[in-house]
């Protein structure tokens, strides 16, 4: 039964987290002992990513299925639109709906590794909102779809990005999950604009826990995010400081959280990198703890 709103008359806490498939042993040591750490707190869902050219396709199954049959975690798998037909792509999506899978984050995906941009498969959807429309003819899926707070690399303007959202809101979108921010004024006047454009689905803020600097840097370099210079800042000469890092990393993801929640913001995907620790941390912050019915 849904919880109800506290006595300040906001919404019960949602989170959500993300996985993505492992590339050898230690990763997946790693990963199902963050699955199990996670689970108690009882998530929404729990996306598990598809590589750039659908190479991790079978890993993402096998992921999926495990922790549909492990655990009691409602898993929601990736798919995009690169490297297959539409016909292979449904024909994934049929498996996933006969096998009792209900949600799937629907996305255009990333070029290969090697490509300079983007280029549809020839007898493949174009975008996401033509993926989303597609996946309607299959199921009555809930579907996820991506936002960009600061927007998409290869959008022309924010109306067109917005515009864009808008479009796979009405092929059947039920949710819009953003691409990681850390200026929490971003995140506040895109969902601002969002609802102007009359984009009425939830708008769930990611949030990236920091564990590596230079890798932070890198993600957001490739996909538009901005890196405030007060982070930085924060970040500065603690290069061989693990510790201090990961203190620094849960209070600025914490603090973050704290301000989206003051401005209404109930739901939360992180984007945990297969690491329970700060995003457990930072879940307690927010209020969300252990339930026996996930374990």
């Amino acid at each position: 039964m849904p919880q109800k709103p506290g006595p300040t008359g906001r919404e019960p806490v949602q989170v959500s987290f993300e996985f993505f498939p492992p590339n050898d042993e230690a990763m997946e040591r790693t990963l199902w002992s963050s699955v199990e750490r996670l689970a108690p707190l009882a998530p929404r869902f729990v996306s598990v990513t598809y590589g750039a050219d659908g190479s991790t396709r079978e890993r993402t199954h096998n992921i999926v299925s495990r922790i549909r049959a492990e655990t009691r975690l409602t898993a929601a798998p990736h798919l995009t639109c690169v490297g297959a037909s539409r016909g292979e792509v449904l024909d994934i999506a049929r498996r996933y709906w006969d096998q009792g899978v209900r949600q799937i984050v629907a996305l255009r995906g990333d070029p290969p590794a090697g490509s300079s941009r983007y280029v549809p498969h020839p007898e493949g959807f174009d975008y996401a909102v033509d993926l989303v429309a597609g996946l309607r003819t299959v199921g009555d899926f809930e579907i996820s779809v991506a936002a960009y707070p600061e927007v998409h690399p290869e959008a022309p303007d924010a109306t067109f990005d917005i515009d864009n959202l808008k479009r796979k809101q009405d092929a059947g979108a039920s949710r819009a999950i953003t691409q990681f921010f850390f200026d929490t004024g971003v995140f506040l006047r895109f969902r601002d604009a969002c609802a102007r454009a009359g984009v009425n689905m939830g708008i769930v803020p990611g949030i990236l826990p920091i564990t590596r600097f230079p890798q932070l840097t890198r993600f957001a370099a490739r996909c538009g995010a901005s890196v405030p210079g007060w982070l930085v800042e924060r970040f500065e000469g603690l290069d061989e400081d693990a510790d201090t890092r990961k203190l620094i990393a849960a209070a600025v993801a914490i603090e973050q959280v704290a301000r989206l929640r003051h401005e209404g913001v109930s739901e939360f995907h992180f984007y945990t990198l297969n690491r329970a620790e700060l995003t457990y941390a930072i879940c307690h912050a927010l209020g969300v703890r252990p339930q026996a019915r996930a374990a």
